[in-house]
């Protein structure tokens, strides 16, 4: 089976890959970063992009939106992770995917509408400090009537944020030994009384990311959500962060070759030594490894097949590996001015190792991976 971007596809991620060429590129990138104390938001790139309809690849077009399935959607991350772009798109369009599938149909469309015109910024706030994906990871309490108590951590954009979603535990807990809680996704205003943002410290300034700590603060419940809208939602939010990881890769791995084929050291290019020649070869199949293994990932998802559960784990752990080795050797293989503040290769490893983190790290899917495989035929 021959498996691969259609037409559309490519001609998808060519326009993304212009129109940051041409509109923000990594010296844009650059004044993000070198402003820790802004709010990482660019809002001319944010118009650029709700006109562009990539806001609303995900929404149907009854609401406005170009209703694309995930494996259009990670085309575009994979392109906004090539160009390290800043900004709350993921984070918008994550929480559009909570809103679509839980929400009733007057209220989506109250929500749905203005995030495909890029009016709303929305983001997801589903774990705890130190928390991985899934109930186990959520450390927010909803009561009966819908009040919300607890702490997410790593909120992407939640201070731009006119909407988030929020996983909650409910109920009086577990209940019963090694069954998974009973969990709900509520849509939070982040401006009503019981809110508080604390900005948290973060290596990769091509994000914002804050902690939202909630006392009592009123939310409105998804009706249609449970533990398994959060699986659904999380795996969503995995295939998004691995695209990105492997764009980065790429990226990284293409900036690398270059680079070595022209820096001559001992009068030949650093590209044709062996060991480097052999090393960003292996690291070439790699990433092109996990370019495929994301692709599949968003396509059984998309198509709701058994193993979307493994592809997902598959894939986020390939390019957490892909993403953590090219741009380690990306750094290395520029040679001393690869360490320095000055020099691009810091903007891809930083984000590298965020998103490695995002939606479940290596040793997580590893172990997903195990449990789907080797445990479920013993």
């Amino acid at each position: 089976m021959f498996f691969a971007l259609t037409d559309e596809q490519r001609a998808l991620a060519a326009s993304v890959r212009d129109l940051l060429a041409g509109r923000f590129d990594l010296t844009a990138v650059r004044a993000v970063v070198d402003d820790p104390a802004g709010d990482g938001h660019p809002v001319d790139l944010w118009k650029a992009i709700g006109e562009q309809g990539w806001l609303s690849a995900r929404i149907p077009a009854d609401h406005g939106g170009l209703d694309l399935g995930l494996v259009d959607v990670q085309v575009i991350a994979r392109e906004f992770g090539a160009g390290v772009v800043p900004g709350p798109w993921a984070a918008t369009v994550l929480a559009g995917e909570a809103v679509l599938r839980g929400a009733e149909p007057g209220w989506a469309a109250a929500v749905l509408g203005p995030l495909a015109a890029g009016d709303l910024v929305a983001t997801v706030a589903l774990r705890g400090p130190g928390g991985g994906p899934g109930p186990d990871g959520v450390a927010v309490r909803a009561d009966a009537a819908g009040r919300l108590d607890g702490v997410a951590s790593g909120v992407e954009y939640v201070g731009v944020a006119d909407l988030v979603v929020v996983a909650a535990i409910e109920g009086p807990g577990p209940g019963t030994a090694g069954t998974d809680p009973d969990v709900g996704l509520y849509v939070l205003d982040p401006s009503v009384a019981g809110v508080t943002i604390e900005p948290q410290a973060a290596p990769d300034g091509t994000t914002r990311l804050a902690a939202l700590a909630l006392t009592g603060a009123a939310a409105t419940r998804l009706p249609g959500s449970d533990a398994a809208a959060l699986a659904e939602l999380s795996r969503r939010g995995a295939v998004l962060a691995a695209a990105d990881l492997v764009g980065v890769a790429r990226a990284a791995l293409t900036r690398t070759v270059a680079y070595d084929t022209d820096r001559v050291q001992f009068g030949r290019p650093v590209g044709s030594f062996q060991a480097v020649a052999h090393h960003l070869a292996e690291l070439h199949v790699a990433v092109t490894m996990a370019e495929h293994a994301v692709l599949y990932a968003a396509h059984a998802v998309d198509a709701g097949l058994p193993e979307a559960e493994l592809a997902v784990a598959v894939a986020k752990s390939k390019a957490n590996q892909a993403g953590g080795d090219t741009t380690a050797a990306m750094i290395q293989y520029h040679g001393g001015i690869g360490y320095t503040w000055e020099h691009d290769a810091h903007f891809f490893y930083k984000r590298a190792r965020r998103l490695i983190a995002a939606f479940g790290d290596s040793q997580w899917h590893r172990e997903r991976v195990a449990r789907l495989t080797i445990d479920s035929v013993r």
